[in-house]
């Protein structure tokens, strides 16, 4: 099976745009990807791209020029991107396409999102207990979690200042102002334990990649083209409404998509989590990043405590998380937010992520993606 790689990305900046559509921030990303791989719209064979608030995003073409090639709308909640880049690559490895897109952009109102059941499918019931917000539903589930496996408050403030100090040095992130974890702790708590500054927040962005087969990468760029390894997208086996997650190594038994991608998408890469040089993880609150980094198999339940104490997810850490702030600091425009984090790991495995470059040679990025109402998405990326 013919290989794929990205040659290209494109990252419009993150934050609120008043008076800019959803679709001519998504046109900019693309732009920038395409210059990114030396590539021109018309070159293009075929493409994938998602939106939550927009309905028919595959219209963007109207933006970049009417060639006539397939261009198909993807939606799966907050996994959005990681079925982009899935379908992307996976249309190069098949044969269909030489050259392909994956494209994400979204423009969200101010505030929690609280899914409307005929859109999320979930039950009336959930929202009427209060756990259409995500404060209500993230606020319970890492409750419970640092219950049973010893995770303190401090490493959830730690996690937040961490994703802002990162985003920092990040000119397209949106909240680029650094926190200590006093200061975070200090904030008004929202849903015990989450403070306001341990949430991210629902905002407007675009991001764009350009995919090709690996064989022919050296027509278009100079630059090293990233090898798509692995991509992997699982849905629930018991039902959406979880307030727990387990890690990485319990049994067959344990319904967790996350805990399935990851698994599928070793597998598929032929690597481990001893591989993994650099990971950009779902962190729609701090407390998920923590689940997330032992779903991942990146450790076990209780060992972020000590892990995050020791700052070993910082960018000079053991392995660092978030690089470029996550959603914590560049907030959440659900269909872009995903290829914001395939784009911060080719940065990183390219050796151009400026100040936020991770020490070493970084061979292997690793990205997960968790969407409600149970669907995780990861893909395994290498030099």
């Amino acid at each position: 099976m013919t290989e794929a790689v990205i040659i290209g990305v494109g990252l419009h900046p993150f934050g609120r745009f008043p008076g800019k559509s959803a679709m001519d921030m998504g046109a900019d990303a693309v732009r920038l990807a395409l210059a990114d791989a030396g590539v021109t719209w018309p070159q293009i064979q075929g493409g994938y791209v998602g939106s939550y608030e927009v309905a028919n995003p595959d219209a963007i073409v109207g933006r970049l020029g009417l060639t006539g090639v397939p261009l198909r709308g993807v939606f799966n909640g907050c996994a959005t991107a990681g079925t982009a880049i899935a379908l992307a690559a996976r249309a190069i490895e098949t044969g269909e396409h030489d050259l392909t897109v994956a494209i994400g952009m979204d423009k969200h109102p101010r505030g929690a999102f609280a899914a409307d059941p005929s859109v999320a499918g979930i039950p009336a019931w959930y929202g009427q207990t209060g756990l259409f917000l995500t404060t209500h539903f993230f606020g319970m589930k890492i409750n419970r979690y640092m219950h049973d496996h010893g995770i303190s408050e401090e490493t959830l403030a730690r996690v937040a200042s961490k994703n802002f100090r990162n985003a920092a040095g990040n000119d397209k992130a949106w909240r680029r102002t650094p926190l200590s974890a006093e200061e975070v702790l200090a904030s008004p708590v929202l849903n015990h334990p989450l403070r306001q500054f341990m949430y991210c927040g629902p905002n407007e962005g675009a991001a764009a990649l350009v995919l090709c087969r690996a064989d022919q990468a050296h027509k278009y760029t100079s630059q090293r083209p990233v090898r798509v390894r692995a991509t992997a997208l699982r849905s629930r086996r018991l039902g959406a409404f979880e307030v727990q997650s387990p890690s990485f190594p319990v049994g067959d038994t344990v319904d967790s998509p996350t805990v399935d991608a990851s698994r599928a998408a070793y597998e598929q890469a032929g690597l481990g989590p001893e591989d993994v040089d650099v990971a950009q993880l779902q962190d729609t609150d701090a407390g998920s990043e923590v689940i997330h980094m032992a779903e991942n198999g990146l450790c076990k339940d209780g060992e972020q405590e000590r892990l995050i104490a020791e700052g070993a997810t910082e960018i000079g850490g053991r392995l660092p998380v978030n690089t470029d702030g996550g959603l914590l600091g560049n907030g959440e425009p659900i269909g872009a937010s995903g290829l914001r984090q395939i784009h911060e790991i080719v940065l990183q495995l390219r050796g151009t992520a400026g100040d936020r470059q991770i020490p070493g040679t970084p061979r292997v990025g690793y990205t997960h993606l968790y969407g409600a109402p149970g669907a995780s998405a990861v893909t395994i990326l290498s030099t």
